[in-house]
């Protein structure tokens, strides 16, 4: 048999041309991530007005926050709203999905029209107008005062202030309707026609074979959803500033605030690397609940 002969190099082709080709890719990650990512927790070492030069203070920007009232309160209404958003969330966006699986004529044009709301969701614009909904004399009250109903000070109460980001949010869901509707069609139709053979029901087939096939897309939504809302800025920022009474105040606000209204950038990196390592002890346990999830069953 002819032996080939063998192809080590082509004519021109530098051993380097590889590394040549990912350079755009190192010299950004390097300017824009890595570099901001290390001097964030250098900072965050540091007493550092912005006017003058940093001065080295070790841990003591991280002790604060054990004892700023602000930041307790920044933490407890982040969660709260995280705990709230990404259940209601990732249940409307399934049931969503599953209507808009079903064979219908023009439900691609649902399809479409549900998704909308998601690409506008980070306009700034609709964030203006969504507040104006809620006003005093907004379209929501104007609509309740047709139903003979008084009109509400959704401003003015805590509870009622969140909700309304809350509402903003859920509103958004199209993204994840997209990933659940994705995974519902993957499923084969042969599992729901035998179950049927079985004299299962829609709702027995729900929690039989839907459920189970869509366990890695909801650890993926659940995921994204969680990492999103934890680190919440825009909506409460310019829908309420927090208020009433810091009700609606999140961590990312007091990251902004320190950094931008204080000038107090050492303890603002430092409350944003508090964040980032408590996203990241959230995402680890998600993902030891569900390998554990995994082994037992």
């Amino acid at each position: 048999m002819k032996r080939l002969k063998s192809y080590n190099n082509p004519v021109g082709v530098s051993k380097y041309t590889g590394l040549w080709l990912i350079m755009p890719f190192i010299v950004g990650f390097s300017l824009f991530t890595l570099y901001p990512f290390v001097s964030s927790f250098i900072l965050g070492l540091t007493d550092y007005n912005m006017s003058s030069a940093p001065e080295f203070i070790g841990l003591d920007n991280y002790v604060s926050l054990l004892t700023d009232k602000k930041f307790l309160k920044a933490s407890v209404v982040t969660l709260k709203y995280t705990a709230i958003l990404v259940p209601v969330k990732l249940i409307v966006s399934l049931l969503v999905a599953l209507l808009l699986n079903l064979e219908l004529k023009g439900v691609g044009f649902f399809r479409t029209a549900f998704y909308i709301p998601s690409i506008l969701g980070a306009n700034l614009s609709v964030i203006i107008m969504w507040q104006f909904l809620f006003t005093s004399d907004g379209l929501v009250n104007q609509l309740l005062a047709l139903a003979g109903v008084s009109p509400v000070s959704w401003y003015g109460n805590p509870s009622s202030a969140l909700a309304i980001i809350i509402l903003l949010r859920v509103w958004e869901f199209g993204s994840t309707m997209i990933i659940f509707l994705t995974a519902l069609r993957d499923i084969p139709k042969e599992y729901y026609d035998a179950s049927k053979v079985d004299g299962c029901g829609n709702v027995r087939a729900f929690f039989s074979i839907t459920l189970p096939q869509l366990k890695n897309v909801i650890f993926i939504n659940l995921v994204l959803q969680t990492i999103s809302a934890l680190q919440e800025f825009n909506a409460p920022y310019m829908i309420t500033d927090g208020m009433p009474l810091h009700s609606t105040y999140t961590v990312g606000m007091l990251i902004y605030d320190e950094m931008f209204s204080y000038f107090n950038a050492g303890y603002a990196n430092a409350v944003s690397w508090v964040l980032f390592m408590f996203i990241t002890l959230v995402i680890a346990l998600l993902y030891a609940v569900t390998r554990k999830a995994r082994r037992d069953s």
